[in-house]
């Protein structure tokens, strides 16, 4: 059975790095099951934390500034669906 994507809060990436750091004598995959995630779950978080001078983005809370980006936001999204669709119905 397929796995759900969870998505977790930046708080929560956060803390998971944190812990990481603060866990030397844990290896990545302890600490991972610690929390409750995945290894590449973890692994991407902390890369992304070291790439970005200590910060995670995340995914925007959906407020946008205007009906237009929202709008935009929204095909984008859609043409990402269908194209997806079309890739894997070739297969």
């Amino acid at each position: 059975m397929p796995q759900k994507n969870k998505q977790h809060s930046k708080q929560f990436k956060l803390d998971a790095v944190n812990y990481r750091k603060e866990h030397p004598d844990l290896t990545q995959v302890e600490c991972a099951k610690n929390l409750g995630i995945g290894t590449s779950t973890l692994a991407r978080w902390e890369a992304q934390f070291k790439d970005n001078d200590g910060d995670i983005p995340a995914r925007g809370s959906g407020n946008y500034s205007s009906d237009e980006v929202k709008e935009i936001a929204r095909l984008k999204r859609e043409l990402r669906d269908a194209q997806d669709a079309l890739f894997y119905r070739r297969q």
